[in-house]
C-alpha cells in the first residue's frame, strides 16, 4: 500500500462520515453556511501548522521518507501526501460533531 492509497482511504471515509451526518441533519443549510468559515480558518491553520512541523521534524531527523511509496510533489521536504491527515481530520471532527449532538443543539 503506497502512502497515497492510505491517505485517500482517510479522506475517503472522512467524507463519508460528513455526508451522512448531513443527510441526518434537518438544517443542514444553515450549518454549512454557519461553520464554512470556521471550518474554513481551522483548516488554513492546521495545513500551514503541518507543512511547518513536518519540514521540521524531517529537517531535524525524527522522521524520513524513502522508497517508492512515497510519490507526487513535495512541498519543502515533506510529501504534499502528509496534508491528507489534517484535512480528513477538519473534515471528520465537525461530521462527528454533528452526528453526536443531542437535537436541538447547533
Amino acid at each position: 500500500m503506497t502512502y497515497g492509497m492510505l491517505s485517500l482511504g482517510f479522506l475517503a471515509i472522512a467524507i463519508v462520515v460528513l455526508l451522512a451526518a448531513l443527510a441526518r441533519a434537518g438544517d443542514r443549510r444553515a450549518l454549512i453556511a454557519r461553520w464554512r468559515v470556521p471550518v474554513a480558518i481551522a483548516a488554513l491553520a492546521l495545513l500551514i501548522l503541518t507543512v511547518v512541523f513536518d519540514n521540521l521534524m524531517i529537517a531535524a531527523g525524527l522522521m524520513r521518507y524513502a522508497g517508492p511509496d512515497v510519490s507526487g510533489p513535495a512541498i519543502g521536504l515533506m510529501p504534499a501526501l502528509d496534508l491528507a491527515y489534517p484535512l480528513a481530520a477538519v473534515i471528520l471532527l465537525p461530521a462527528l460533531w454533528l452526528l453526536f449532538r443531542r437535537r436541538g443543539d447547533g
